[in-house]
């Protein structure tokens, strides 16, 4: 959670809450739920009546974003009967679960047929995870620190997308974004944000978030 307030965290979160917002507006059913990440309102412009937010551990912080909290619950053993959820939002929750597989056959229990699945990641080859990798060389000599946290596991998209036809999902979006280069300061942030609009087109695989939806 700290990290989310440094200047790359924020503008991811800007980047995912954007992406969320023009994907959820017109997916329509009656229950909604995102496991983990209340910083991130990613059912806000979804018109669902029950939307809920879970989370896994309780937490000391506060604020505005754990007002939204409904459950706390296991990801892997979701309280919720099979065949009743029409939209479920991952951002980031299989990369720090415990047994991310779980989690997924938990996601195609609860979902009614057609029924959608949006998930944010890491990309393990984007411009973040390789200065990580860089960081974590380093530390072994005593050098350096990590730019993203200690925690986590990245989950390669194609990876992802295996897993999720293993379970009978046909995915329907896929986007990569945050190009921006693993900088620490806000000003710096802001001179390499043109790469935003040029990344996508000439080197994909060094966007450093990935999202995709799967029904």
């Amino acid at each position: 959670h700290d990290w989310l307030q440094t200047p790359c965290g924020q503008y991811l979160l800007q980047w995912e809450q954007h992406q969320a917002q023009a994907l959820v507006a017109d997916i329509f059913g009656y229950h909604a739920l995102q496991l983990g990440l209340p910083e991130l309102d990613a059912l806000a412009a979804n018109r669902m009546p029950y939307r809920w937010l879970a989370t896994e551990y309780q937490t000391a912080a506060q604020g505005p974003a754990w007002a939204r909290l409904g459950l706390l619950t296991d990801f892997t053993a979701l309280p919720f009967p099979g065949n009743s959820l029409d939209l479920l939002v991952l951002p980031h929750t299989l990369e720090f679960s415990a047994d991310p597989h779980a989690t997924l056959r938990e996601v195609e229990r609860v979902l009614v047929p057609e029924g959608r699945v949006l998930v944010f990641g890491l990309n393990p080859t984007g411009l973040w995870a390789l200065r990580q990798w860089r960081a974590r060389l380093g530390q072994r000599f005593g050098l350096g620190h990590l730019f993203l946290p200690q925690e986590g596991e990245f989950i390669g998209f194609r990876r992802l997308q295996d897993w999720l036809e293993l379970l009978s999902f046909e995915l329907e979006h896929s986007v990569l974004g945050c190009f921006v280069p693993a900088v620490r300061s806000a000003q710096w942030l802001q001179r390499w944000r043109w790469l935003d609009r040029v990344g996508p087109q000439f080197w994909p695989v060094l966007g450093s978030a990935y999202c995709m939806v799967a029904v």
